[in-house]
């Protein structure tokens, strides 16, 4: 089959019905539009209430919002951990070999495996990634987050307020 030898499938391709072509057969003269009147002429916008807010102004915006308390991470998985060749990890070494970015949180995730001893420094793990380090003779820290209440707020002083 080749794209010349394709069509739509039989009654599917309607042509629309062509109006407004004088008074003889049907949809001529005021081609269902009724006599006189705003909807009668051209230029009625569709959505036009007649000067009344419209439906679509009248309903509220459903955007979202931003969530101050929202902590996010830097996430690192145990292959990558076991690729590095660390013997502690932490948020510096990680950074140092180019894993994390500056100033971010690391969370330490469970997809890959560990073979041997490690000791790992992180502000979070996953359950996952806690019991295969365990498991696999090394040790776990949780740092303290560096911030007591919630982060700070991003933006000026109105946003997230």
């Amino acid at each position: 089959m080749k794209v010349h030898d394709l069509k739509p499938a039989e009654g599917s391709k309607k042509s629309k019905k062509r109006v407004g072509r004088g008074i003889a057969g049907k949809g001529g003269k005021t081609a269902g539009r009724g006599t006189k009147g705003q909807k009668a002429r051209s230029k009625v916008r569709v959505g036009f209430e007649g000067g009344q807010i419209p439906l679509y102004l009248r309903s509220r915006k459903l955007r979202g919002f931003n969530n101050p308390f929202r902590v996010e991470y830097q996430a690192i998985n145990l292959d990558v951990l076991s690729e590095s060749g660390l013997s502690e990890v932490t948020p510096e070494a990680l950074l140092e070999k180019g894993l994390v970015s500056q100033g971010s949180l690391v969370k330490i995730l469970g997809r890959g495996t560990i073979t041997k001893a490690v000791t790992v420094k992180a502000h979070a793990f996953s359950k996952s990634a806690k019991e295969a380090i365990e498991a696999a003779g090394g040790s776990v820290e949780e740092l303290p987050l560096p911030f007591s209440v919630r982060p700070a707020a991003k933006g000026n002083a109105l946003t997230n307020r």
